[in-house]
C-alpha cells in the first residue's frame, strides 16, 4: 500500500508537470477579432515577438515579427475585415493572422516597399496589381502553442472568409525569418520577387498564396 501511494504521487506530479508545460491542440480554436479585449490581447502578444524581444538564436529557430500596429489602426483594419486569431481553453489570444486591405497602405510606411513591388511585378503574365488581393498583415503563434498546425489552421480561416472575394493573398517575409519562410511554404506560399533593403542589408520576399480557380 505504501509503495502504491507513492507511486500515486509521482504519477500525479509528473501528470502536472506535462499539464503546465505543453499546451494541446484541443484547447485551441480558430475566430475572429471581435472585442477590444482581442484587439488588446492580439498586441500584447505582438510585442512579445518583435524581433527585438526576441534573442539572435530564438529569431533563426522560432522567427519573429517586425511591424507594431497602433490599437486604433488595428481596430480599423478590422473593421473593414477581420483578422483571424487563434484562443485556447481560457479564451486567451495564443495566435494571430492579421487582415491587411491595400487601403491601409500608407498608414504603415514600412510596407511601402511591398505595395511599390505589387505596382511593378508580374505574376502569370498579367501586372499583379491587376488581381483581386489582400495583405496577410502579420502571423504570429505564441511559443508554448507552436508545431501544433495553429499557423495553417489560421490560414485556412483566412482563405474560408475571403477566397470569394480574393484571387491572392499576399505577404512580405526577411530572408533572416527561415522557420516564417518554411511555414508559408507548406501552406502554399511562392515568392514572386525579392529585393535588397539598402539600409539594413536584409532581403526580402514577397510571396502569395493563389485562390482562384481554387475550391
Amino acid at each position: 500500500m505504501i509503495r502504491k501511494r507513492k507511486r500515486k504521487r509521482k504519477d500525479d506530479v509528473q501528470h502536472l508537470f506535462v499539464s503546465r508545460f505543453i499546451q494541446t491542440d484541443s484547447m485551441t480554436h480558430i475566430t475572429t477579432i471581435e472585442s477590444e479585449k482581442d484587439i488588446l490581447s492580439t498586441l500584447a502578444l505582438q510585442q512579445e515577438n518583435l524581433r527585438e524581444n526576441v534573442s539572435i538564436e530564438e529569431q533563426t529557430s522560432d522567427g519573429f515579427v517586425v511591424l507594431k500596429h497602433r490599437p486604433e489602426l488595428l481596430r480599423k483594419m478590422n473593421d473593414c475585415a477581420r483578422s483571424i486569431i487563434a484562443k485556447d481553453s481560457n479564451s486567451q489570444v495564443i495566435g494571430y493572422a492579421l487582415t491587411m486591405l491595400p487601403r491601409f497602405a500608407s498608414d504603415i510606411p514600412e510596407l511601402a516597399p511591398l505595395f511599390f513591388w505589387i505596382d511593378q511585378i508580374e505574376y502569370k503574365n498579367q501586372p499583379l496589381r491587376n488581381y483581386t488581393y489582400y495583405i496577410l498583415g502579420q502571423v504570429c503563434v505564441k511559443k508554448s502553442y507552436r508545431g501544433q498546425k495553429i499557423f495553417q489552421k489560421m490560414l485556412d480561416k483566412h482563405r474560408q472568409l475571403f477566397s470569394q472575394q480574393y484571387e491572392l493573398l499576399i505577404t512580405l517575409i526577411s530572408s533572416q525569418n527561415p522557420r516564417s519562410l518554411h511555414a508559408h511554404a507548406n501552406i502554399g506560399f511562392q515568392i514572386v520577387h525579392q529585393y535588397n533593403d539598402v539600409d539594413t542589408d536584409e532581403t526580402w520576399h514577397i510571396v502569395i498564396w493563389q485562390w482562384s480557380g481554387m475550391t
